[in-house]
């Protein structure tokens, strides 16, 4: 009896699975691409999960892809920050009270946010801080294992040295830190605490040398706000590895929202200089679906429930990454503002591909509350904290 082609795959492969069982049937030495080859999806074009999941997590809560390239994971529940290379191996670690965030400098230096239980007139108080934290030594050597925390800035200090800590400043959160190419850094502030003149939630500038500067206030047609964002979740500015040094040394960003009564969610903020002065203003994006061009655009309203992260892809595509908790799906717009992907060499259309993609559940393409994004070298690394893990994804265009 003939044996089709199809036929003797299938049993090529069921005889593959069988051996791959037998201890280090494939040797120490076997290489890793192995594990780079997508799950069977029936989409040309989708982002399909590359092998092997991290796992080992307490809490995870954010991932940063670095400036030099190393992969960073905060772990709530163990108050640490992991290194890893592309392959997995953790590199170093260092323990910082109650982290949930962390971005690098182009320094090479953590910004991570935490917390310090700080004595105030007798009363110990657990206050939400900014922990800088250094990774080369005096010998020159980089890394966790060489770092040291050598600033902290406590809320509400930063905004005012002669400041009076109360109960409402120990429900303040610092959510997000966003650093600008000159090592400028924004940081995401949400709660009721005053101090000077940061009032509720807010984003707000520091200088490279960890001076506050001012809160961000948003020019509209309406006029000037200074309480223009409500309960900021993330903040990603434009300033992301692997460009090189002479990337804009503006001032914008995007940020989300879990503030249910707005309609965008998501936004950008663009930083304006004119001769009438500097202001933030917001980014103009299509607000309407046009369907020749994708099948839905960032300004869509009502379109997220609760994004949790925004990140802007550092590799000159401009693609948008946004994970929203609630929805436990991932996002994926082009830098217009369109949602999907470009089409294939080759395609006779130049609509942008969706490639968004999620659902509840413990699959390699389901999470339970998707709170994390970072990309690098075409791969898209998500925090899934529900499931305690790190997942890994490839646009089936980029295999190669």
């Amino acid at each position: 009896m003939r044996l089709y082609q199809p036929f003797l795959y299938f049993l090529f492969f069921v005889t593959l699975a069988l051996f791959s069982g037998c201890d280090n049937f494939f040797g120490k030495k076997t290489s890793k691409d192995f594990l780079d080859v997508p799950i069977y999806n029936d989409k040309t074009v989708a982002y399909v999960p590359v092998q092997p999941v991290w796992s080992g997590f307490d809490a995870p809560t954010d991932i940063l892809i670095g400036w030099d390239q190393l992969i960073y994971v905060v772990d709530s529940g163990k108050q640490t920050i992991f290194a890893y290379d592309e392959a997995g191996n953790e590199l170093g670690k260092i323990l910082v009270p109650g982290v949930t965030a962390v971005t690098q400098d182009r320094a090479l230096d953590l910004l991570a946010l935490g917390t310090k239980d700080t004595l105030v007139s007798g009363v110990q108080r657990r206050l939400p801080a900014l922990y800088r934290i250094h990774q080369i030594n005096g010998a020159g050597q980089v890394g966790l294992s060489e770092a040291k925390i050598t600033r902290v800035l406590i809320h509400p200090f930063c905004f005012n040295i002669a400041a009076s800590p109360t109960a409402t400043d120990e429900q303040v959160r610092f959510k997000a830190v966003g650093v600008l190419a000159d090592n400028r850094y924004y940081i995401v502030r949400t709660g009721n605490g005053a101090s000077g003149s940061v009032q509720g939630d807010a984003i707000v500038l520091f200088n490279n040398d960890d001076v506050f500067v001012s809160p961000v206030s948003v020019n509209t047609s309406l006029g000037v706000f200074n309480n223009y964002f409500k309960k900021p979740t993330a903040i990603s500015t434009y300033a992301q590895p692997p460009q090189s040094p002479a990337v804009s040394q503006k001032g914008d960003f995007l940020f989300c929202s879990s503030d249910p009564s707005q309609v965008l969610k998501v936004q950008g903020i663009a930083f304006k200089e004119s001769d009438a002065g500097a202001s933030y203003e917001v980014m103009e994006f299509p607000q309407v679906t046009d369907t020749a061009k994708s099948d839905g655009v960032l300004y869509q309203a009502y379109k997220f429930t609760s994004p949790s992260d925004v990140v802007v892809a550092g590799d000159g595509s401009g693609y948008l990454f946004i994970t929203d908790e609630a929805k436990d799906s991932v996002f994926i717009y082009n830098g217009l503002g369109y949602e999907g992907v470009n089409p294939p060499a080759g395609s006779s259309s130049s609509k942008a591909v969706r490639v968004s993609f999620g659902g509840t559940g413990n699959g390699l393409l389901q999470f339970r509350r998707p709170v994390a994004a970072a990309f690098m070298n075409n791969i898209l690394y998500i925090v899934d904290a529900g499931n305690k893990r790190i997942l890994k994804f490839k646009l089936t265009t980029d295999f190669r």
